[in-house]
């Protein structure tokens, strides 16, 4: 038998989460006014240039090298291994809509080649990007993320027709472009590039996020059947209450996995996985909150808008209750 008693009331409060759901969302979009978003290479075009070496060589030194031997232009220096010959390889990411010229290109290869002859420094591979294969990219990863959106509503009114499945599903996607907004401020506040890591990040939330949501409608579904004529708030109260320790044991394992991943990043000074497990946790953090306080508050003012105080029993509760 359920419990049919809650500590905490979720509901009573539900402006206040509305309103910090609010400042959080207007923060983040504001932040690219104040700080400005970074856009990765592919997105903004310029010239990709892989080297191959041998030994040890300081990424921080070799961009400064490489700045140096190109006037100032800035650079983005990232590090690897090439799998084909095994050898360490790092490339310089330069920002530009036209690229580099030719000449540009000898001497920057000139200059470090010379400067790291110890280290058997040969160019292996130079690529200018086009910023519009950048923004097709981005377009994909949006039609892809509405489309997500579309099936989660649909998935959503199906299952859980009998508490107003369109409404459910609605709500559970409008705190999930909370989240998405809350992703993109962690890029532009932390001063990261927006790249393929962004898009990771959004889908891997979005699956948490729907997840923690179905998991209340379902104790919503469930009660609607044992606690007949109980008022709608008291009855999702009782399932936020049920579902709790589920959603944050889920979060807190998921978030502590990323805490632990960012201060190994941190240490190694691996840029490009912080640029992944610093957002996720604050994705985590918001979604938490929006599936646990924002999507059930919302729902239920919705519901009470239309005029829905109690839930209709389901057809099998009115059969065991005649």
């Amino acid at each position: 038998m359920s419990e049919t008693k809650f500590k905490f009331d979720y509901i009573k409060n539900r402006k206040i989460y509305f309103i910090i759901s609010g400042i959080i969302v207007i923060f983040s979009i504001l932040s690219t006014f104040i700080f400005g978003a970074k856009l990765d290479i592919q997105f903004k075009g310029g010239t990709l240039i892989t080297y191959l070496y041998e030994g040890d060589i300081d990424s921080n030194a070799f961009a400064a090298d490489a700045e140096e031997a190109l006037g100032g232009i800035q650079v983005k220096v990232t590090t690897g291994t090439d799998f084909n010959t095994g050898k360490n390889n790092i490339q310089l990411s330069l920002l530009s809509n036209s690229g580099l010229t030719a000449d540009n290109q000898i001497v920057l290869n000139d200059t470090l080649e010379e400067k790291y002859a110890d280290n058997s420094l040969q160019m292996a591979e130079s690529t200018d990007v086009s910023p519009s294969s950048g923004k097709e990219f981005f377009q994909k990863c949006i039609v892809a993320a509405v489309f997500a959106a579309i099936v989660l509503i649909l998935y959503i009114a199906i299952r859980f027709k009998n508490i107003g499945g369109w409404l459910a599903g609605i709500c559970a996607v409008i705190a999930l472009f909370h989240d998405i907004i809350v992703v993109y401020g962690t890029f532009v506040i932390f001063g990261m590039e927006i790249d393929a890591n962004f898009m990771a990040v959004i889908l891997t939330i979005l699956g948490y996020s729907i997840n923690d949501s179905i998991v209340i409608y379902d104790r919503i579904r469930e009660n609607q059947s044992l606690l007949v004529g109980v008022p709608i708030e008291e009855l999702v109260n009782i399932s936020n209450s049920q579902s709790l320790r589920r959603s944050l044991r889920t979060s807190i394992t998921t978030f502590g996995s990323m805490l632990v991943v960012t201060i190994v990043a941190l240490a190694m000074g691996l840029d490009s996985i912080l640029s992944f497990s610093v957002p996720m946790m604050f994705g985590i953090a918001m979604g938490t909150f929006n599936s646990i306080c924002f999507v059930p508050g919302l729902w239920v003012w919705w519901q009470k808008k239309r005029g829905v105080d109690v839930l209709k029993p389901t057809k099998k509760a009115a059969k065991a209750k005649a």
